[in-house]
């Protein structure tokens, strides 16, 4: 078989980081036939962060890459696109006109993998114990609409919102709402380290190092009753320090696909070769990146700051220099191809112009160059990461406008650090919770927002959010949508730059490739499987 490069259907792409480097790049043959998948995600558990792997904590790609595998939610995203279909629930639907009850049918004979029967009073308890123990992560928001959840018998479930919301089956499908133990999982605390128990497709096993998840090991549970087709008995997820040891492990066959982060010359150079052992499987993503402010910070206080910096930075130069066809430019949070887009920011500012800016800070009373550090964490998007905020370096600094410096910290430390509000701007990546203009807004601008940002709109807040939120109909709310854009563009809390597809590599004999990664791109390993090459 000739080496393809697959282009799929809009598949949405999302954010975050996981998993530790493994130094070897054995086969898998310790664990018997199991389908070895590369990453270079960094999962730390920390004092800062000491239950990385607990569903009411875990807000990254990396965390729900594991959590998907293990812990059943009421509802899962599709292959594909799609709205979310039952998963753990026989049936679930919105029982007024109003979208504020929601109640769903557990499956029959639900058991968790130690073999406890789930219970709707697990599901309650599980929801009630993510809303009350409001971690710092801000995953607990996904579940701000819920004002009380209801049991009727051990099968019914009965969620009371407080307001409309038409993307709350996207919410059940998120790892937040995923069904726990009460025997395991305390109700007021938190679980530390890295077990994880539930009722999903697969158990797992890990190896800790030095407070690093250094193997994962996911074995197919007997006893999993579901929606989801499970296509192998064993899967482990390796780690590797950095993207070129990952892809000579894939050439070498000592993995059999790998995932984030590959380089863009990785890309770039699976994309044009001829080899015919990899398939690159390219996917349209929704990946975005952005750079946060600290609107309380004195450097970028002042809003003619912040509209300075979206004025000068050159988008297209930046994806064409960096990322190339792998990425395009991005001009509002919400992606393109994401009902309710709208290129606010280009409407706003249009081309750069370092004239503009000058005169945006000559009218506040700004005085230049403005000195600023732009920081950037140097093992959670990718190594080209460095190149693209030295880029940014440049563009700022050769407006004369800004004298700025970069500085990069390992996630570890740069997102603990960002939630305290310890730096002033701040490079970010976002990958959907789920695919819908809301997941791309409310995350950053509503109250507990993921940032901690101190930024704060009144007209977003109480009256477009919630208003976006009634409308069934997707379509229907663009207006509220695009008001919240158009806002964003103008007072800058947040400044998106661009958009990136997704990629799988994989050997040709590996199934399932192209399901590989649902909407909100974390992986779905039960639809790997094995082929004949050639």
């Amino acid at each position: 078989m000739n080496r393809k490069t697959l282009v799929l259907p809009a598949v949405i792409g999302l954010l975050a980081p996981v998993l530790a480097a493994c130094g070897g790049t054995d086969s898998g043959s310790d664990n018997g036939d199991a389908i070895v998948v590369g990453t270079t995600d960094v999962f730390t558990a920390s004092k800062d962060a000491p239950a990385p792997l607990d569903p009411a904590y875990a807000y990254d790609v990396g965390t729900w890459n594991v959590l998907r595998q293990t812990v059943q939610t009421l509802m899962v995203q599709p292959r594909g696109e799609g709205d979310p279909v039952p998963e753990a629930a026989q049936s679930c639907g919105f029982t007024d006109s109003g979208n504020e009850r929601y109640a769903c049918t557990l499956r029959e004979g639900l058991k968790f993998a130690n073999g406890d029967p789930v219970t709707a009073a697990d599901v309650k308890y599980s929801i009630d114990r993510a809303r009350a123990l409001k971690a710092d992560s801000g995953v607990f928001a996904l579940l701000s609409t819920i004002d009380t959840v209801e049991t009727q018998g051990d099968r019914e479930v009965i969620f009371h919102l407080k307001t409309a919301d038409a993307t709350f089956p996207f919410k059940l499908s998120t790892p937040v709402a995923g069904i726990v133990d009460p025997d395991v999982y305390a109700k007021d605390k938190l679980r530390d380290g890295f077990e994880v128990d539930g009722s999903g497709p697969y158990t797992l096993k890990a190896e800790v190092k030095d407070d690093q998840l250094v193997s994962a090991v996911f074995t197919k549970n007997p006893d999993y009753k579901g929606s989801l087709t499970v296509n192998n008995d064993k899967v482990e997820l390796r780690n590797f320090t950095d993207a070129d040891a990952m892809g000579a492990a894939l050439a070498d066959g000592d993995i059999d696909l790998m995932t984030r982060t590959m380089t863009p010359e990785q890309i770039q150079k699976l994309s044009s070769d001829s080899d015919d052992t990899v398939d690159l499987v390219d996917m349209s993503g929704l990946e975005i990146r952005y750079l946060a402010f600290n609107t309380d910070a004195p450097a970028v206080r002042s809003k003619a700051v912040r509209q300075a910096m979206a004025q000068v930075i050159d988008r297209g130069e930046l994806v064409s220099k960096v990322y190339g066809s792998q990425a395009e430019p991005l001009y509002s949070l919400v992606p393109a191809s994401i009902t309710g887009h709208s290129n606010a920011f280009f409407n706003k500012y249009g081309e750069p112009s370092t004239a503009k800016a000058k005169a945006l800070l000559n009218k506040a009373g700004i005085t230049t160059p403005v000195k600023l550090t732009l920081h950037y964490t140097t093992d959670h998007y990718g190594a080209a990461t460095k190149k693209e905020f030295e880029l940014l370096k440049k563009q700022l600094n050769d407006s004369g406008l800004f004298d700025v410096d970069v500085q990069g910290t390992p996630w570890a430390t740069f997102r603990p650090a960002e939630q305290k509000g310890e730096y002033d701007v701040y490079g970010m990546g976002w990958f959907p919770d789920f695919p819908d203009a809301d997941n791309y807004l409310a995350p950053f601008l509503d109250k507990d927002n993921f940032l901690g940002s101190p930024y704060a709109n009144s007209t977003i807040r109480n009256t477009l959010i919630p208003e976006s939120r009634r409308a069934a109909d997707r379509l229907s709310a663009s207006g509220s949508l695009t008001d919240i854009q158009d806002i964003v563009a103008n007072d800058v809390p947040v400044l998106p730059l661009w958009q990136g597809k997704q990629y799988v590599a994989a050997g040709d004999d590996v199934t399932g490739t192209a399901y590989a990664l649902n909407s909100s791109s974390t992986l779905q390993l039960w639809e790997l499987g094995r082929g004949v090459s050639g």
